[in-house]
Order: C-alpha cells, then sequence, then structure tokens
C-alpha cells in the first residue's frame, strides 16, 4: 500500500480513528497489526522477513547486555550484524556479485555455473534492516538498556509511517514514544495533515509530473539529443527530491497526526554550499546512520591524512552501494566521495582565488556561486544515479557537453527554441508542461527559502481562518486538478 493510493486514504483515518479509540494499554498492538497489515499489501510472505529480523535482534540484544564479558557481547553483536545483513545480501545483492563474478571468470574462460537468485526485492529491506541494526549496535555500546518487551520493539522496527522508506529512526529516540500516551490533539493532528499534504503537493503534482519526462527520456537516452537530456536532468534532480522528500512529510506527518515525533530527513538540499553540507542537508537519516556506525568507527578524520581519505571513501562506496544493486550507483556514491576529498584539496587554492576576485567581500555572490557549483556536481551524480546503465551515463553525459559546446559556438544560427529543445522528437511532455514545471519548482523553492526563518504552519496558524481555509482549499484544488494520479510508486520503494 502506498501513500499516493486511494487504499491508504481509507487505511490512515481508518487507523487513527480506531488508535485514539482503543485503549492506551492496548494501543501498541492494533499499531503493529496495522503496520504489518500496511506492509503484507505489497507482498504478504515478505512480513516473515521482518518477523524473523526481528526476533534476532530483539534476542541478540538481550544477550548482548547479559553477559558482561567483552568477547561474548561480541559475539552476539556480530551474530546480529550477520544474520541481517545476511538477509540483506541475499535478497538484495547476491544477483548483483554473481552475476559481477561470473562476468569476470568467464573472460578468463573459466567456467562458472552458480545460479542467481533472482527474486522480487523486498520493499523497504534496506530501511528497516538498518533500523534494527542501530538498536543492536546502540545497546553493545551501552546508550541504551535492551528492550524487554517486544511487542513494542516489533512495532519500533514495523511502524507503518516510516517503514518503507524511512527515516531512519534511532530507537533512543523512537522506542520512548511508545510508552507514551498520545491523546487526540486538534492543533497536532491539524499540523500533521498540513505537513502531510504539502508532502502529496510535491509527490502528485511536482514528482510525478517531472517523471512523465525524466522516465521518457532517461528510458531510451539515445533516441535524444543533448538539450532534452539536459532538462530532463534537471527535472530529475527535482523529481527524486520532490518524491523522496514528500514521502518523509506524508511519513512524519502521519506519524505527528497520532502524536509521534519522527526526525527531518531533508534541509532544503540543493541550496547547500559545498558538498559536505549537501549531505548534512540529504537524507539526514542515512548520512548521519553512515557517520555513526561506519565511518566514526573505522576512525573518522582522527586518523592519518591517507586513512581519512579512506574512510570517506569506503562510506561513500557504500552509500552508492545501499541504494541498489548496480554499479551506477557504485560510481554515483564513489563520485561524491571523490567531490567532498577534492574539496578538502583544494580548499586554499579556493580561498586565493575568492580574494583574487574579491568575492569575499561580496559575500551575497559568493554563496549563490558556491551554491551553483555544488548543485551542478551533484547533477552530475545524478546521471549516473537516474541511468539504467553505465553506458547510458557516459552518453548522456557525453551529448549534453557536446550539445552545449555546439550552441555556444553556434548561438546564432540556431532556431526556434521548440526545436531546440525537442528537435523535432514527439514527447508526451510539451513546451507548456515544461514551463508549468518550471513555475511550480520555483513555487516551491520560494516556500523553502520562506522557512529559513519561519515555518510556514506557524505563520499560517496566525493567520484569520478565513486566510489559512482558503490555502488550504487552493492546495488541495490544486492537488486533484493537476496531480498526475495511477498510483505511481516512491523512488526510494527501490531501495
Amino acid at each position: 500500500m502506498s501513500f499516493n493510493s486511494l487504499g491508504f486514504l481509507i487505511f490512515f483515518p481508518l487507523v487513527v480513528s480506531l488508535y485514539f479509540a482503543v485503549s492506551y494499554r492496548f494501543r501498541w498492538i492494533f499499531l503493529l497489526g496495522a503496520s504489518y497489515y500496511f506492509y503484507m499489501c505489497w507482498k504478504v510472505e515478505y512480513v516473515l522477513l521482518i518477523i524473523v529480523s526481528t526476533l534476532i535482534i530483539y534476542w541478540t540484544g538481550i544477550q548482548i547486555a547479559k553477559h558482561q564479558i567483552r568477547s561474548k557481547k561480541r559475539m552476539f553483536l556480530i551474530l546480529a550484524l550477520v544474520s541481517n545483513l545476511g538477509i540483506l545480501f541475499l535478497f538484495k545483492y547476491f544477483s548483483f556479485f554473481n552475476d559481477s563474478l561470473r562476468s569476470v571468470i568467464n573472460l578468463m574462460n573459466i567456467f562458472y555455473n552458480v545460479p542467481s537468485f533472482n527474486v522480487l526485492l523486498p520493499v523497504g529491506i534496506s530501511f528497516y534492516t538498518f533500523q534494527a541494526l542501530s538498536y543492536s549496535i546502540d545497546v553493545y555500546r551501552g546508550k541504551r538498556e535492551p528492550e524487554r518487551h517486544l511487542g513494542v520493539f516489533a512495532l519500533y522496527v514495523a511502524f507503518f509511517p516510516q517503514l518503507v522508506s524511512g527515516p531512519i529512526e534511532r530507537s533512543t529516540r523512537l522506542l520512548p514514544q511508545f510508552y507514551k500516551k498520545h491523546d487526540f490533539d486538534y492543533q497536532r493532528v491539524t499540523d500533521g495533515l498540513k505537513l502531510m499534504t504539502w508532502g502529496f503537493f510535491k509527490k502528485i503534482v511536482i514528482a510525478d509530473r517531472l517523471a512523465i519526462l525524466v522516465n521518457q527520456v532517461y528510458n531510451h537516452p539515445t533516441d535524444y539529443h543533448g538539450t532534452l537530456l539536459l532538462i530532463a536532468t534537471y527535472f530529475f534532480a527535482f523529481q527524486i527530491y520532490c518524491d523522496f522528500s514528500g514521502y518523509t512529510d506524508i511519513a512524519i506527518g502521519a506519524a505527528e497526526v497520532m502524536g509521534f515525533e519522527l526526525m527531518d530527513n531533508f534541509k532544503r538540499p540543493y541550496f547547500s554550499k559545498s558538498i559536505s553540507e549537501f549531505w548534512r542537508r540529504w537524507h539526514i537519516s542515512l548520512s548521519s546512520w553512515f557517520r555513526d556506525y561506519v565511518y566514526i568507527p573505522l576512525g573518522g578524520n582522527r586518523v592519518k591524512k591517507w586513512r581519512w581519505y579512506y574512510n570517506l571513501i569506503v562510506v561513500f562506496l557504500i552509500t552508492g552501494l545501499w541504494h541498489g544493486a548496480r554499479w551506477t550507483f557504485v560510481i554515483w556514491g564513489g563520485l561524491h566521495g571523490f567531490y567532498y576529498i577534492f574539496s578538502m584539496w583544494t580548499k586554499q587554492s579556493r580561498g586565493k582565488l575568492s580574494k583574487l576576485f574579491h568575492l569575499n567581500r561580496l559575500p551575497s555572490i559568493d554563496k549563490i556561486l558556491k551554491v551553483f557549483i555544488t548543485f551542478h556536481l551533484v547533477l552530475l551524480g545524478w546521471i549516473f544515479f537516474r541511468a539504467n546503465s553505465l553506458s547510458d551515463a557516459i552518453h548522456i553525459i557525453w551529448s549534453i557537453f557536446k550539445e552545449v559546446g555546439y550552441i555556444i559556438t553556434h548561438l546564432a544560427e540556431l532556431g526556434p527554441v521548440e526545436d531546440i529543445i525537442f528537435g523535432g522528437k514527439a514527447l508526451d511532455f510539451g513546451m507548456y508542461e515544461i514551463i508549468f514545471s518550471l513555475l511550480l519548482i520555483l513555487f516551491m523553492e520560494s516556500v523553502h527559502l520562506f522557512q529559513r526563518k519561519r515555518r510556514v504552519r506557524l505563520w499560517l496558524s496566525e493567520k484569520p481562518v478565513w486566510f489559512r481555509w482558503s490555502v488550504y482549499c487552493v492546495i488541495v484544488l490544486v492537488i486533484l486538478y493537476f496531480g498526475i494520479f495511477g498510483e505511481k510508486e516512491f523512488i526510494y520503494f527501490q531501495f
């Protein structure tokens, strides 16, 4: 069941109504059942994976806390890590590594016939696996006591608002909330619904609209020239943001309606002035997870410089691989690692250039320039992220640079704008749709700029009733009239 489905529009109000009607003592049972049902709407069998993962993590957590000898604690931690990462590897990565190994061995003319494990990837497996593992590591580190209530712990792993695509919550933050009694609060409920509506706007009106052009162009990149490939790449940058942050807004809002607080996952990432800042603003729950459970244990930056670079590259490569079993994702992660290291190498040189061109005296221009460069570095990475293959990614990059070079050198000979963009190709996305999409993106980013100083929900709450409800009605009507309906899946469901 997806958030943008008719089923969810029935499921969620029903769950919320019954949640507040059920006695506080039995709410965890009700929420757990609702969460399992929510997940089983995709494929019934895969709920067994969540249950198995939950039981393993629950039992090993108790064993870790039970033993005083560090070697035994470590043994149960390793058991938790190996078993859950093993499930993740089998379902998500086995075929990828198996096929890659087969290709290498076949080049040596050596017979290799290990069959692939071709099954449908369980929705959200990377998210709930990482959430469960963070609990084990926190218990091992002594950051929290093991959860003794199996039902509450199962709810922590399977809580339906953030089960499929996060945010990846920490046990120290989310588990205690299941023990609090959440009464119906009109202000909190309406705040949650407002955030959900904004998430639906980003997903249904913007992301799914942009997907029409992006999918058509990126699925057949050799059929289109560089200008259209460039536009599709720009649109994908905003499609993936609106799609994923839209899901996050709906998840946070849905949890808020019931009284639960989930962490922010995005903070205007495309206004970042550096790659390091981008990763502090993009998919925050994942980047902070890798920081706390991979980067710091590897030594972080408190090691020799070469080792620091190694730690960064390893983390970014794993981040890429986390997103999918494909070399394009690994390259995407490695590219961001290179960006990060290159920015450290050139820090002094960039400082000198800034002084040379007096940009230090023009902070606004300096900031705009940094945001522009950072955004386009991220944009280059998105090509590898979205392309269906490495050869497609290379073709897209080559075509874009070739087209841009041609436009610059033949500016006076160019024809009408529509011919430059479409090149005579028939698309399901015309000039009107491109302009309308740009206006939607501009509106969204204007809201983001406004929210630097103040939350829109708080600002609206101070306005007269007629103004507030006019805004709500307009947004709902825009979603209904301009929304692209058809239950398009969220991009991060595949991870």
